[in-house]
Protein backbone atom coordinates (compact mmCIF):
# COMPACT_ATOMS: atom_id res chain seq x y z
CA UNK A 1 0.00 0.00 0.00
CA UNK A 2 2.71 2.49 0.99
CA UNK A 3 4.44 2.07 -2.39
CA UNK A 4 1.36 3.55 -4.05
CA UNK A 5 1.56 6.80 -2.09
CA UNK A 6 3.25 9.61 -4.03
CA UNK A 7 6.09 11.49 -2.38
CA UNK A 8 6.49 15.23 -1.95
CA UNK A 9 9.83 16.95 -1.54
CA UNK A 10 9.75 19.89 0.88
CA UNK A 11 11.70 23.10 0.31
CA UNK A 12 14.54 21.82 2.53
CA UNK A 13 14.80 18.50 0.68
CA UNK A 14 12.94 16.22 3.06
CA UNK A 15 10.77 13.70 1.22
CA UNK A 16 7.36 13.03 2.78
CA UNK A 17 4.31 10.97 1.78
CA UNK A 18 1.38 12.75 0.15
CA UNK A 19 -0.98 11.51 2.89
CA UNK A 20 -0.43 11.12 6.61
CA UNK A 21 -2.15 9.78 9.70
CA UNK A 22 -3.52 12.00 12.47
CA UNK A 23 -3.25 10.72 16.03
CA UNK A 24 -5.17 13.27 18.10
CA UNK A 25 -7.22 11.42 20.71
CA UNK A 26 -5.36 8.13 20.26
CA UNK A 27 -3.89 7.39 23.69
CA UNK A 28 -2.76 4.47 25.78
CA UNK A 29 -2.67 0.88 24.60
CA UNK A 30 -5.70 1.31 22.36
CA UNK A 31 -3.92 4.24 20.71
CA UNK A 32 -0.76 2.19 20.22
CA UNK A 33 -2.79 -0.54 18.53
CA UNK A 34 -4.55 1.96 16.26
CA UNK A 35 -1.28 3.61 15.22
CA UNK A 36 0.38 0.22 14.71
CA UNK A 37 -2.52 -0.70 12.47
CA UNK A 38 -2.09 2.51 10.48
CA UNK A 39 1.58 1.75 9.93
CA UNK A 40 0.75 -1.83 8.97
CA UNK A 41 -1.72 -0.75 6.25
CA UNK A 42 0.74 1.69 4.73
CA UNK A 43 0.83 5.06 6.49
CA UNK A 44 4.34 6.41 6.85
CA UNK A 45 3.66 9.99 7.99
CA UNK A 46 2.45 10.19 11.60
CA UNK A 47 1.24 13.42 13.18
CA UNK A 48 1.29 14.11 16.92
CA UNK A 49 1.86 17.10 19.21
CA UNK A 50 3.10 17.88 22.71
CA UNK A 51 -0.41 19.00 23.64
CA UNK A 52 -2.01 15.79 22.37
CA UNK A 53 -0.31 14.05 25.29
CA UNK A 54 0.29 10.97 23.16
CA UNK A 55 3.85 11.34 21.92
CA UNK A 56 4.68 8.31 24.05
CA UNK A 57 1.85 6.38 22.43
CA UNK A 58 3.17 7.20 18.97
CA UNK A 59 6.70 6.28 20.02
CA UNK A 60 5.56 2.94 21.42
CA UNK A 61 3.70 2.13 18.18
CA UNK A 62 6.85 2.96 16.20
CA UNK A 63 8.91 0.78 18.53
CA UNK A 64 6.54 -2.17 18.10
CA UNK A 65 6.29 -1.75 14.34
CA UNK A 66 8.33 -3.87 11.95
CA UNK A 67 8.76 -0.88 9.62
CA UNK A 68 12.27 0.62 9.93
CA UNK A 69 12.36 4.01 11.66
CA UNK A 70 14.04 5.64 8.66
CA UNK A 71 11.02 4.83 6.50
CA UNK A 72 8.70 6.79 8.78
CA UNK A 73 8.13 10.53 8.96
CA UNK A 74 7.05 11.59 12.45
CA UNK A 75 5.77 15.06 13.29
CA UNK A 76 5.29 16.77 16.63
CA UNK A 77 4.50 20.35 17.66
CA UNK A 78 5.59 22.97 20.17
CA UNK A 79 2.81 24.32 22.44
CA UNK A 80 2.23 28.03 22.98
CA UNK A 81 3.22 28.07 26.65
CA UNK A 82 6.80 27.16 25.69
CA UNK A 83 7.53 29.69 22.95
CA UNK A 84 10.33 31.43 24.85
CA UNK A 85 13.71 30.14 23.71
CA UNK A 86 14.92 28.86 27.09
CA UNK A 87 11.69 26.90 27.44
CA UNK A 88 11.30 25.78 23.83
CA UNK A 89 14.59 23.94 23.49
CA UNK A 90 14.07 21.63 26.51
CA UNK A 91 10.45 21.12 25.42
CA UNK A 92 11.63 19.80 22.05
CA UNK A 93 14.03 17.51 23.90
CA UNK A 94 11.21 16.41 26.20
CA UNK A 95 9.06 15.62 23.15
CA UNK A 96 11.78 13.26 21.98
CA UNK A 97 12.18 11.67 25.42
CA UNK A 98 8.44 11.08 25.63
CA UNK A 99 8.42 9.29 22.29
CA UNK A 100 11.74 7.54 22.90
CA UNK A 101 13.03 8.89 19.59
CA UNK A 102 16.41 10.26 18.61
CA UNK A 103 14.88 12.80 16.23
CA UNK A 104 11.63 14.06 14.74
CA UNK A 105 11.34 14.29 10.99
CA UNK A 106 9.14 17.37 11.33
CA UNK A 107 8.67 19.71 14.25
CA UNK A 108 6.16 22.54 14.03
CA UNK A 109 5.08 25.56 16.06
CA UNK A 110 1.50 24.62 16.91
CA UNK A 111 -0.03 28.14 16.82
CA UNK A 112 1.52 31.59 16.37
CA UNK A 113 -0.18 33.07 19.48
CA UNK A 114 0.19 36.60 18.10
CA UNK A 115 -0.99 38.31 21.29
CA UNK A 116 1.75 36.57 23.25
CA UNK A 117 4.06 37.41 20.30
CA UNK A 118 6.92 35.03 21.02
CA UNK A 119 6.62 32.95 17.86
CA UNK A 120 9.85 34.32 16.33
CA UNK A 121 11.71 33.26 19.46
CA UNK A 122 10.08 29.83 19.20
CA UNK A 123 11.14 29.65 15.56
CA UNK A 124 14.74 30.41 16.53
CA UNK A 125 14.62 27.45 18.91
CA UNK A 126 13.42 25.16 16.10
CA UNK A 127 16.25 26.40 13.88
CA UNK A 128 18.72 25.52 16.62
CA UNK A 129 17.13 22.12 17.20
CA UNK A 130 17.49 21.38 13.50
CA UNK A 131 21.19 22.33 13.62
CA UNK A 132 21.67 19.95 16.53
CA UNK A 133 20.03 17.10 14.61
CA UNK A 134 17.00 16.84 16.91
CA UNK A 135 14.70 17.69 14.00
CA UNK A 136 15.11 17.10 10.27
CA UNK A 137 12.64 19.67 8.98
CA UNK A 138 10.94 22.59 10.71
CA UNK A 139 7.58 24.17 10.00
CA UNK A 140 4.51 25.80 11.47
CA UNK A 141 0.79 25.26 12.03
CA UNK A 142 -1.99 27.77 11.66
CA UNK A 143 0.32 30.61 10.61
CA UNK A 144 -1.01 33.39 8.41
CA UNK A 145 1.17 34.77 5.59
CA UNK A 146 2.17 37.80 7.67
CA UNK A 147 3.42 35.53 10.45
CA UNK A 148 5.53 33.50 8.04
CA UNK A 149 6.89 36.59 6.32
CA UNK A 150 8.07 37.85 9.69
CA UNK A 151 9.80 34.55 10.47
CA UNK A 152 11.74 34.66 7.24
CA UNK A 153 12.54 38.37 7.56
CA UNK A 154 13.90 38.08 11.10
CA UNK A 155 15.67 34.70 10.86
CA UNK A 156 16.32 34.11 7.17
CA UNK A 157 14.69 30.66 7.45
CA UNK A 158 11.38 29.78 5.79
CA UNK A 159 9.13 27.00 7.13
CA UNK A 160 8.97 23.84 5.04
CA UNK A 161 5.31 23.26 5.80
CA UNK A 162 2.25 25.00 7.23
CA UNK A 163 -0.42 22.74 8.69
CA UNK A 164 -3.78 24.53 8.58
CA UNK A 165 -7.46 23.80 9.06
CA UNK A 166 -8.60 22.78 5.59
CA UNK A 167 -11.71 20.91 4.50
CA UNK A 168 -14.53 21.37 1.96
CA UNK A 169 -16.37 23.80 4.25
CA UNK A 170 -13.20 25.92 4.57
CA UNK A 171 -10.95 25.43 1.56
CA UNK A 172 -8.38 28.15 2.34
CA UNK A 173 -7.94 29.09 -1.33
CA UNK A 174 -6.02 32.32 -0.68
CA UNK A 175 -3.73 30.76 1.91
CA UNK A 176 -2.99 27.78 -0.35
CA UNK A 177 -2.20 30.10 -3.25
CA UNK A 178 0.22 32.04 -1.06
CA UNK A 179 1.89 28.82 0.07
CA UNK A 180 2.36 27.70 -3.53
CA UNK A 181 3.85 31.04 -4.54
CA UNK A 182 6.29 30.87 -1.63
CA UNK A 183 7.27 27.18 -1.92
CA UNK A 184 5.71 26.15 1.38
CA UNK A 185 3.84 22.86 1.55
CA UNK A 186 0.23 22.95 2.72
CA UNK A 187 -0.93 20.23 5.12
CA UNK A 188 -4.59 19.77 6.10
CA UNK A 189 -5.68 19.16 9.66
CA UNK A 190 -9.26 18.05 10.24
CA UNK A 191 -9.45 17.19 6.53
CA UNK A 192 -12.89 15.61 6.77
CA UNK A 193 -14.32 18.29 9.11
CA UNK A 194 -17.39 17.07 10.97
CA UNK A 195 -17.61 13.70 9.29
CA UNK A 196 -21.31 12.99 9.71
CA UNK A 197 -22.33 16.42 8.46
CA UNK A 198 -20.05 16.46 5.45
CA UNK A 199 -20.73 12.83 4.50
CA UNK A 200 -24.42 13.70 4.23
CA UNK A 201 -23.68 16.54 1.82
CA UNK A 202 -25.48 15.96 -1.47
CA UNK A 203 -22.58 17.16 -3.62
CA UNK A 204 -20.11 14.84 -1.91
CA UNK A 205 -22.51 11.90 -2.06
CA UNK A 206 -23.17 12.41 -5.77
CA UNK A 207 -19.48 12.52 -6.66
CA UNK A 208 -18.78 9.47 -4.49
CA UNK A 209 -21.51 7.50 -6.27
CA UNK A 210 -20.12 8.44 -9.67
CA UNK A 211 -16.73 7.00 -8.76
CA UNK A 212 -17.99 4.10 -6.65
CA UNK A 213 -16.04 5.54 -3.73
CA UNK A 214 -16.98 6.64 -0.22
CA UNK A 215 -17.50 10.29 0.73
CA UNK A 216 -14.33 10.11 2.81
CA UNK A 217 -12.28 8.93 -0.16
CA UNK A 218 -13.65 11.70 -2.34
CA UNK A 219 -12.78 14.35 0.23
CA UNK A 220 -9.27 13.04 0.81
CA UNK A 221 -8.72 12.80 -2.95
CA UNK A 222 -9.87 16.43 -3.21
CA UNK A 223 -7.16 17.42 -0.73
CA UNK A 224 -4.55 15.52 -2.71
CA UNK A 225 -5.51 17.22 -5.96
CA UNK A 226 -5.40 20.60 -4.25
CA UNK A 227 -1.75 19.84 -3.52
CA UNK A 228 -2.24 19.57 0.23
CA UNK A 229 -1.22 16.69 2.50
CA UNK A 230 -4.29 15.41 4.40
CA UNK A 231 -3.82 13.69 7.76
CA UNK A 232 -7.08 11.80 8.44
CA UNK A 233 -7.47 9.91 11.70
CA UNK A 234 -9.27 6.67 12.44
CA UNK A 235 -8.86 3.90 14.98
CA UNK A 236 -10.60 1.46 12.62
CA UNK A 237 -8.36 -0.60 10.35
CA UNK A 238 -11.08 -0.72 7.70
CA UNK A 239 -11.45 3.06 7.72
CA UNK A 240 -7.67 3.49 7.71
CA UNK A 241 -7.45 1.41 4.54
CA UNK A 242 -10.39 3.29 3.04
CA UNK A 243 -8.80 6.67 3.72
CA UNK A 244 -5.47 5.74 2.17
CA UNK A 245 -7.01 4.11 -0.93
CA UNK A 246 -7.43 7.28 -2.98
CA UNK A 247 -4.78 6.93 -5.67
CA UNK A 248 -6.75 4.84 -8.17
CA UNK A 249 -9.19 7.53 -9.32
CA UNK A 250 -9.21 11.22 -10.23
CA UNK A 251 -11.74 13.98 -9.73
CA UNK A 252 -12.32 16.04 -12.86
CA UNK A 253 -12.29 19.84 -12.91
CA UNK A 254 -16.06 20.11 -12.56
CA UNK A 255 -16.06 17.84 -9.51
CA UNK A 256 -13.20 19.75 -7.89
CA UNK A 257 -15.04 23.01 -8.50
CA UNK A 258 -18.27 21.59 -7.09
CA UNK A 259 -16.51 20.65 -3.85
CA UNK A 260 -14.80 24.03 -3.71
CA UNK A 261 -18.16 25.78 -3.81
CA UNK A 262 -19.00 24.22 -0.42
CA UNK A 263 -16.57 26.57 1.34
CA UNK A 264 -17.97 29.41 3.40
CA UNK A 265 -16.52 32.39 5.31
CA UNK A 266 -17.58 30.95 8.68
CA UNK A 267 -16.38 27.46 7.82
CA UNK A 268 -13.91 27.10 10.65
CA UNK A 269 -15.09 24.34 12.99
CA UNK A 270 -14.28 26.06 16.28
CA UNK A 271 -13.77 29.67 15.19
CA UNK A 272 -10.03 29.36 15.80
CA UNK A 273 -8.77 32.36 13.85
CA UNK A 274 -4.94 32.41 13.93
CA UNK A 275 -5.00 36.21 13.89
CA UNK A 276 -6.36 36.22 17.44
CA UNK A 277 -6.53 32.65 18.78
CA UNK A 278 -4.13 31.74 21.59
CA UNK A 279 -3.25 28.12 22.34
CA UNK A 280 -1.15 27.20 25.34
Amino acid sequence: MSKQIPKIILNDGLEVPAIGFGTYGLNGNAGVQAIQSAIDVGYRLLDTAYNYENEGTVGKAVQRSTVPREELRITSKLPGRYHEYDQAVPTIQESLYRANLDYYDLYLIHWPNPIQDNYVEAWQSLIQAQKWGLVRSIGVCNFLPEHIERLEKETGVKPSINQIELHPFFNQADQRKWHAENNIQTESWSPIARANKIFDNETIQKIAAQHDKTPSQVIIRWHHQLGSIPIPKSASKERQIENISIFDFTLDEAEMNAINTLTRPDGRQKDQDPAVYEEF
